[in-house]
């Protein structure tokens, strides 16, 4: 009986972090570009079977399994990368990508550092200096690395391939990066990814789209229903606890006078 509590403990757990990413998921839904997130989670029979064909130690050797908790296990969160809408804006800095990649910013933190990020937010603009850069400046890069200079005073066009004409002459093309393996880059935050160790850049076909942009992959909907199937496993969870708890004070202080 005492173990039905641990197990009611993990599933509330769990439930709560799986709001926590529903929850950053709605409050995402009108960034541009994010992607949203879901929640993994693992049975103790799952753990236990993995465990058991565990080759990387010894025969001979004890195994330490850990707590024995026969609940649930949080998992891994993963990304879901499909691609969201476009939206006319008819901004001409305003770009979308059209397949897979991310746009290569320069990016400066608080302390001066600088550092290159991923990024599917194509809100973009040409400062005074006629640079061009992200709604909070961070310099846009072309496909060598270096910042991408315009003349703030004329008119420009983007075509499908990123590439920059004033006047009919080309002043400079968007870098697009892609990677192999997604599951090789972590959210950095303020809409930006960053690769980790293992992370292999590859070329990939695209189309720059100017004049749109792409709105979240997030469906309000879908997300209030998982929210509700999630209130209600946690409030049974809840409840069992509570069963549980009347019965060992009966177990305690009623069925203890006999």
């Amino acid at each position: 009986m005492v173990k039905g509590l641990y197990t009611s403990y993990t599933g509330m757990i769990n439930e709560q972090h799986r709001l926590d990413t529903v929850a950053n998921s709605i409050a995402n839904f009108d960034t541009n570009g994010f992607k949203k997130e879901g929640a993994t989670s693992q049975a103790f029979d799952d753990v236990l079977a993995y465990k058991i064909k565990d080759v990387t130690e010894a025969g001979n050797l004890p195994r330490r399994m850990g707590i024995i908790n026969p609940g649930v296990k949080i998992g891994e969160n993963y990304v879901d990368w499909s691609e969201g809408s476009f939206k006319e804006t008819g901004n001409t800095f305003d770009l979308a990508i059209a397949g897979k990649g991310f746009f290569t910013v320069e990016f400066t933190s608080k302390s001066g550092q600088t550092s290159t990020k991923y990024t599917r937010d194509g809100n973009f603009t040409v400062d005074m200096r006629g640079d061009l850069v992200t709604h909070d400046g961070d310099f846009v890069l072309d496909p060598t690395g270096r910042h991408i200079r315009l003349d703030p005073l004329k008119e420009a066009a983007i075509n499908r391939a990123g590439q920059i004409y004033q006047d009919g002459n080309l002043v400079g093309t968007i870098g697009i990066t892609d990677f192999q393996n997604y599951d090789y880059l972590e959210k950095y935050g303020e809409n930006y990814y960053q690769p980790v160790e293992g992370a292999t850049q590859v070329q990939t076909p695209y189309q720059i789209y100017s004049g749109y942009l792409e709105q979240s992959n997030v469906s309000i909907v879908d997300e209030m229903v998982n929210m509700i199937s999630i209130q209600r496993s946690y409030e049974a969870n809840q409840k069992l606890i509570q069963t549980f708890d009347s019965s060992l004070d009966i177990a305690a202080n009623q069925l203890g006078k006999l």
